[in-house]
C-alpha cells in the first residue's frame, strides 16, 4: 500500500512538471506568433539611381520614417542599383528579389511604356509588380545653365545648333523618353546626350559646361540644384506637363507651343500621363498579399508623417502622392493605347 502511495506521488509530480513544459511552451509559441514578421528584419529599397538625385533623396528620406509605420519596426538600407536608366534594376526586382516582402524597388515608371512599346532589355510584366505607392508625381521642368545661352523658349527655339540635353537610357521618361517626344512634338533643336547614371551626374555635367541641361522633376531640381538656381546659374525654362506651377507662373507649358492634334496627343500621353506613374515603389511579384497590405499602408502613413513632413520641407521635396489602386489602373491603361498612338510612339522613342 505504501508503495502504491508512492508511486501515486511521484507520478504527480511527473504529471506537474510536464503541465508547467506545456503551458511554458504553450506561452513561448503564443508570444512567438504574435511577434510581427518585421520584427529583427531588414528591408531593402534598391534605387536605380547614383546617390544624391531625386530618387535616391527621396528613397532615403522616406526610409528613414517608414519603420516606425511597420510594425516590428525593421531596419531600411537604400541600395543604388544603376544601369541602363534604372532598367537593371526594375528587372533585378522582378526576377531576382525574392517575393518575401523585404525588397522594394524604386525606378522609373517610363519603363511599363516601354514594355508595350516592345523595348529591348525589359525584362518584367508590368501588370504583375505590387505597387506600393509613389511620393510625387513627375512634374518635369527643363533647367538649363545661364552658361548655355539658353534662358528662354524664345532663345532655345531660334538657337542654330541642337542643345545638348542630358539622358539615362531609353526608356526612361524622363529625361529621356520625355526630351524626344519634346523634340518631335515641338520641333526643338535638341541633341540628347545619354548614359548618364543619374540626375546627379547630368547637374555636374552641365555644371562644367559638357550639358546645357535636361529635363526632370521640377520637386528634385528645385531641391538637388537650389544653389545654382538662387544663384540664377540655372534657369527653369520650359514646364514639359500640362499642370501649372505656383512656384514658376512665368515659365510656359510645353502643350502652348504644339501646334497640331497630334503634338498635343502626344504630349498627353507621352509626358502628362507618364508623369503620374513615373516614381513607383514596387515590390516583387508573388509577394504575400499581407505583407504588401502592410506596407502600403505603412508607406501612406509616413507620408503624412509630421516628422517626415518636416524633413520633405526641409529638404525641398514637393509631395504629390499617388496610390497603390491608381498606379495599377494607370498601368492597366498603358495596355489598351490605340495601335496608331503606339506605332507613333515606338518611331519617336526607338
Amino acid at each position: 500500500m505504501e508503495r502504491s502511495k508512492g508511486l501515486t506521488v511521484k507520478g504527480m509530480k511527473g504529471l506537474t512538471a510536464l503541465w508547467m513544459l506545456a503551458v511554458a511552451v504553450g506561452f513561448s509559441t503564443s508570444l512567438s506568433a504574435q511577434e510581427p514578421f518585421y520584427k529583427d528584419k531588414t528591408v531593402r529599397i534598391i534605387v536605380g539611381f547614383s546617390a544624391g538625385g531625386g530618387f535616391d533623396t527621396y528613397a532615403r528620406i522616406i526610409g528613414r520614417h517608414i519603420p516606425k509605420h511597420i510594425p516590428g519596426g525593421p531596419t531600411i538600407i537604400v541600395e543604388n542599383m544603376t544601369g541602363a536608366g534604372s532598367l537593371v534594376a526594375a528587372n533585378h526586382v522582378y526576377k531576382v528579389a525574392k517575393p518575401d516582402g523585404l525588397t522594394m524597388g524604386h525606378f522609373i515608371g517610363g519603363f511599363f511604356l516601354g514594355q508595350v512599346l516592345g523595348q529591348a532589355g525589359i525584362e518584367f510584366d508590368a501588370r504583375k509588380f505590387e505597387f506600393v505607392g509613389a511620393a510625387v508625381t513627375e512634374d518635369v521642368v527643363c533647367a538649363l545653365t545661364k552658361a548655355s545661352g539658353i534662358t528662354s523658349m524664345e532663345k532655345w527655339m531660334a538657337s542654330k545648333t541642337p542643345v545638348k540635353l542630358g539622358g539615362t537610357a531609353p526608356g526612361a521618361y524622363a529625361p529621356d523618353n520625355l526630351i524626344r517626344i519634346l523634340r518631335t512634338a515641338l520641333g526643338l533643336p535638341i541633341q540628347l546626350v545619354s548614359g548618364y547614371k543619374g540626375t546627379a551626374d547630368i547637374r555636374l555635367a552641365a555644371d562644367s559646361g559638357e550639358l546645357a541641361g535636361s529635363c526632370w522633376s521640377w520637386d528634385s531640381i528645385k531641391s538637388t540644384w537650389r544653389n545654382a538656381l538662387d544663384a540664377g546659374n540655372v534657369v527653369p525654362v520650359l514646364k514639359a506637363v500640362s499642370k501649372e506651377f505656383p512656384d514658376l507662373p512665368r515659365v510656359p507649358r510645353a502643350v502652348s507651343f504644339a501646334k497640331t492634334e497630334e503634338a498635343r496627343q502626344l504630349i498627353e500621353v507621352g509626358i502628362d500621363d507618364g508623369s503620374k506613374y513615373a516614381r513607383p515603389f514596387v515590390l516583387p511579384p508573388g509577394t504575400p498579399k499581407e505583407r504588401v497590405g502592410l506596407l502600403r499602408k505603412a508607406f501612406q502613413e509616413t507620408l503624412k508623417d509630421p516628422a517626415f513632413l518636416a524633413e520633405a520641407e526641409k529638404a525641398k521635396l514637393g509631395l504629390d502622392p499617388v496610390s497603390s489602386e491608381e498606379l495599377e489602373e494607370m498601368v492597366s491603361r498603358l495596355f489598351k493605347l490605340s495601335p496608331g498612338l503606339v506605332a507613333k510612339l515606338k518611331d519617336i522613342l526607338k
